[in-house]
């Protein structure tokens, strides 16, 4: 299995993190096999774009929530990385209390 779950949908509150918060947020490595996934499909023409990242950020988005890391943004770049033989993902980890 490349993920610990494959969800549908945020478990977690919402955070209302902007665009500059997530990038004010250092990047660091996240096994694929701790990560629960927030969307169940992926269209893979965003898996196959080369430029995906172009206009977005270049690390995935992660929330730590309640002892669990969901991969809100970056699915494609997360199913790269295991079909490349990778094991982890660089990602921006959020680490959210339950109180937001």
């Amino acid at each position: 299995m490349i993920f610990k779950r494959v969800g549908d949908g945020r478990p977690y509150p919402e955070h209302g993190l902007s665009s500059r918060d997530w990038a004010a947020i250092p990047p660091s490595q996240v096994r694929l096999d701790q990560l629960v996934t927030t969307k169940d499909t992926l269209h893979l023409v965003a898996l196959l774009d080369e430029d995906s990242t172009f206009f977005g950020d270049l690390f995935a988005h992660v929330v730590s929530w309640e002892g669990d890391l969901y991969l809100e943004d970056g699915l494609h770049r997360a199913l790269r990385a295991a079909l490349h033989q990778r094991n982890v993902l660089h990602a921006r980890v959020h680490e959210m209390t339950s109180t937001g």
